[in-house]
This record gives structure tokens, C-alpha cells and sequence, in this order.
């Protein structure tokens, strides 16, 4: 096998020169990614509970909001601006990550321009939004519905896109089927289930205000 070749990834093919193998072990990677994000989850939780004393669903948002907003900056950022990750020859944990992932879908170290662009926008764009969510809902401005509406759009587009890409291309990227359930379907469909709920609570809630306007107009006269 040669050099470009010797990687675990799917297709064969797939020209990867200087590729180094993953240091971290499966578990660790996931370990302090999951601790990590148990960790930011917890604080917020707390925070907004006993600091900001918010409804139980506001808590639960600004937690969605700091954990994926960070996940977008820090993960997503460091693939977007770091092309040859697969490179790096001592274990940095944010390459390992992504050498692991691309193991459910070899797009990532392939630098396929699709899921660049799509990753750029959310890095770039969603992450900074997410954390502006948090304070918006923090705060109690005018505008945090339509924030999180507009944020949650954006990640249902993005994961769509990021989905069908994958069909349109023949959806042969994984390196096996526990890789292809595990990493490309289950850590990316949480995008689709939680900002489509988010949605529908944010709707009802700008829906049921609107629906107040008419009845105090009302009573003033």
C-alpha cells in the first residue's frame, strides 16, 4: 500500500498524502468531548437557574444554544481553517477529532468543497449567533425569538444540505456501517430533531403574542 493510500477511509482512493494514523483511542476522543460538553451544559444550567432564575425552558435552550454554539466555533472552526489536520503528527485533539469522524464520513479529510462551505457558514456565521442567542434569552430582548428561529433555519439547511450532498454523491463514505450510523447519522441528526422543536416552540410563542396585541387594544378603549 502507498503513502497516499494508507489511511482507513472510504473510498480507497482517496489521496491523503503525509496521512497519520489517529494517536487518541476512540474512547478518549469521545470521553472529553462528551465531558467537555457535560461540563458547559451543567454551568449553564446552573447559572441560569440560580443567577438568572429562568423558566425550565429557557434553561434548556440556553444550554442547547451554548453547546452547540461552541461546538460550532471550536470543532467546526478548527476544520474549516485547519486543511491538513490529517497531518498533524502529534496528538492535537481537535485533528483527532476530526481523523476520527472522518472515519463515518471521509468527506472531512478529503476537504470535499461542499462540506467546507457548509461548515464555514456554520463556524463563521451560527456559532456567534448561538452564543448571541444565549444572551438574547438571558436578557430577555425582543428580538431572541426570531434569533433562534433564524438560527435554527439555518442549521436545518446546512444538515439537509450536508445530507443530500451525501446521497447525490452515492453516500459511500463511511468506512463501515457502525462508523456510518454512529458518527454520519446519529451525531448529525440531532441537528434536524432539536432546531425543528425549537422552531415550533419559537413559532407558537411569537404566534400567541401577537395574538395579545388585539386584546389589550381592546380593553384600553
Amino acid at each position: 500500500m502507498t503513502g497516499e493510500t494508507n489511511h482507513p477511509y472510504v473510498p480507497r482512493d482517496l489521496v491523503l498524502p503525509d496521512y497519520v494514523p489517529v494517536f487518541l483511542s476512540q474512547s478518549t476522543i469521545l470521553a472529553v468531548y462528551g465531558i467537555s460538553s457535560l461540563l458547559v451544559v451543567s454551568f449553564m444550567w446552573l447559572l441560569s437557574g440560580r443567577g438568572l432564575k429562568k423558566s425550565k425552558a429557557d434553561r434548556v435552550l440556553m444550554c442547547w444554544w451554548i453547546f452547540t454554539g461552541l461546538t460550532h466555533i471550536i470543532l467546526e472552526g478548527y476544520f474549516v481553517f485547519s486543511p491538513e489536520f490529517y497531518k498533524k503528527k502529534t496528538p492535537h485533539y481537535l485533528a483527532e477529532v476530526w481523523k476520527e469522524y472522518s472515519k463515518g464520513d471521509s468527506r472531512y479529510a478529503g476537504r470535499d468543497s461542499g462540506v467546507v462551505a457548509v461548515e464555514g457558514i456554520t463556524a463563521v456565521l451560527e456559532g456567534p449567533a448561538c452564543l448571541l442567542a444565549v444572551y438574547a434569552i438571558a436578557t430577555k430582548k425582543s428580538y431572541s425569538n426570531i434569533l433562534q428561529i433564524a438560527i435554527s433555519l439555518g442549521q436545518l439547511y446546512g444538515t439537509l444540505v450536508y445530507f443530500i450532498t451525501a446521497i447525490l454523491e452515492g453516500d459511500n463514505f463511511a468506512t463501515n456501517e457502525f462508523y456510518y450510523y454512529a458518527y454520519y447519522v446519529m451525531a448529525n441528526v440531532w441537528w434536524i430533531i432539536i432546531p425543528t422543536t425549537i422552531l415550533v416552540h419559537c413559532w407558537k410563542k411569537i404566534c400567541a403574542a401577537f395574538e395579545v396585541q388585539p386584546q389589550k387594544k381592546t380593553k384600553s378603549r
